[in-house]
C-alpha cells in the first residue's frame, strides 16, 4: 500500500511518501481502506515528539505510529478474529494509529457508520475533533440558556463546540482572529471576539461555561471571566515548552479545582464508538456539519501540516486518500481545493 511515513521525530521534512506492507487486522479489529484521512494539532505533536513527555506513548527514540494521521473514513475490506456487528462493505469512519495510507487497522470500539449526509473528506473530518468537543461540553454540563465562551473558536474542535454549544440552546461567544469571525458567526455565534482588538475579559461577561482550545491564557485570566459556579474546561494549549508544552496549564487547573468554587477540568478526550455514533447522528440530523479548510492528495500531506502548525486553518485540513470522492456532500460545509501558494492541486470532485 502508498503511506505517507517517518522514520524519526522531526519535521515535515521527516515525511515521505513510500510503499509499506498491507497491514492484517487482529483480535477486535477491521481492515479499511481509507478515503480520506484528517489532519490536526495532535498529528503534528505526535510527528514531532514534542512535547518531550509525550514520547512516553509514541516512542522514545523513534515513532511508534511511524504513519501519520487517527481520522478517516474508509470501507471495510476485511475483519479480524472475533468481530460482530461489522461487515465487509460498510461504510466507516473512526481513528487508526497512522491513517494517511491507502489501508488501515481500526480497533471496532473505534469506530462508528460513517454519516449519511456527508462526503468521504467531510466524514474523515469528524472523528477526533468532533469527539473532543462532544465530550468537552458534557464535562462542562452545558445546557440551554447558559452562556458559553469558546476560545479557539475557529479551529478543529472550536469548529464543533460552537455548533454543539447551539445546538445544546446556549449562547456562545467565540475567540478567534479577524480574519476567521464571520466564519464562528456563522456557525451560530452571537457574539465574536477578535483576539487582536479584545482579550476575553474585556468586557466584563461572566460565562457559565468556559472552553479553552486555544492560545495560553493564564487561569487568573480564564477565572475572571467565569461564573462564580462556572465551569472551566482546558482542552489544549499551544506553548513552546520543550518538555510540557503548556500541558502544566491543565495540571494546574485540575490541582487547583477543589480549592475554589469553580470547576476547573483537564480535559482528556477518549475515542468511543458511543459518542462516534451520537455524534454521526447530530450531523445526520442537521445540527453538525464539518468546517473543511484545505483537501489535499496523499502526497500534500507536508504541506498541509506546515499550514496546520502555523495555526492558519479554519477548521480541519484533510487528505483525499483514494484520489476521488464518489458521495454528495453537505453544500454547507466550507471546502477549497489546494488554493493557496505552495499547496499542491488536488483533483477536482467528480
Amino acid at each position: 500500500m502508498r503511506a505517507v511515513a517517518q522514520d524519526r521525530f522531526g519535521g515535515t521534512d521527516r515525511l515521505h511518501l513510500t510503499d509499506r506492507p498491507d497491514p492484517e487486522p487482529g483480535k477486535g479489529e477491521v481492515l479499511v481502506r481509507v478515503a480520506a484521512a484528517g489532519l490536526d494539532r495532535g498529528t503534528v505533536h505526535v510527528m514531532t515528539g514534542r512535547p518531550l513527555l509525550a514520547r512516553l506513548g509514541l516512542g522514545l527514540r523513534r515513532p511508534r505510529f511511524p504513519v501519520p494521521g487517527r481520522d478517516l473514513c474508509g470501507t471495510v475490506v476485511a475483519l479480524g478474529p472475533g468481530v460482530t456487528g461489522v461487515e465487509v462493505g460498510h461504510r466507516v469512519v473512526g481513528t487508526a494509529d497512522g491513517s494517511c495510507a491507502e489501508l488501515a487497522v481500526v480497533p471496532v470500539p473505534r469506530l462508528a457508520a460513517a454519516p449519511r449526509t456527508l462526503t468521504d473528506e467531510e466524514a474523515a473530518a469528524l472523528p477526533v475533533s468532533g469527539l473532543t468537543a462532544l465530550q468537552a461540553l458534557r464535562a462542562a454540563g452545558v445546557g440551554p440558556g447558559q452562556r458559553v465562551l469558546v476560545v479557539g473558536a475557529s479551529g478543529g474542535v472550536g469548529t464543533y463546540a460552537v455548533q454543539l454549544a447551539v445546538a445544546a440552546g446556549a449562547r456562545v461567544t467565540g475567540v478567534c482572529s479577524r480574519a476567521k469571525a464571520e466564519l464562528v458567526r456563522g456557525l451560530g455565534a452571537a457574539r465574536v471576539v477578535a483576539h487582536e482588538e479584545a482579550d476575553v475579559d474585556a468586557e466584563g461577561v461572566r460565562y457559565d461555561a468556559v472552553l479553552d482550545i486555544g492560545g495560553h491564557r493564564s487561569l487568573r485570566t480564564l477565572r475572571a471571566v467565569l461564573a462564580p459556579r462556572g465551569t472551566l474546561v482546558v482542552v489544549g494549549s499551544e506553548a513552546p515548552g520543550r518538555w510540557l508544552g503548556g500541558l502544566e496549564r491543565s495540571v494546574g487547573a485540575a490541582l487547583l479545582s477543589p480549592f475554589v468554587r469553580q470547576r476547573l477540568v483537564m480535559h482528556v478526550s477518549r475515542e468511543r464508538a458511543a459518542d462516534l455514533a451520537e455524534l454521526v447522528g447530530l450531523v445526520d440530523a442537521g445540527a453538525v456539519r464539518p468546517v473543511l479548510d484545505h483537501v489535499v492528495p496523499l502526497d500534500g500531506v507536508a504541506r498541509a501540516l506546515d499550514h496546520v502548525a502555523a495555526g492558519r486553518a479554519r477548521g480541519k485540513v484533510v487528505v483525499r486518500v483514494d484520489g476521488r470522492s464518489d458521495r454528495t456532500g453537505s453544500a454547507a460545509a466550507a471546502v477549497s481545493e489546494g488554493g493557496g501558494p505552495g499547496w499542491p492541486s488536488a483533483s477536482p470532485r467528480p
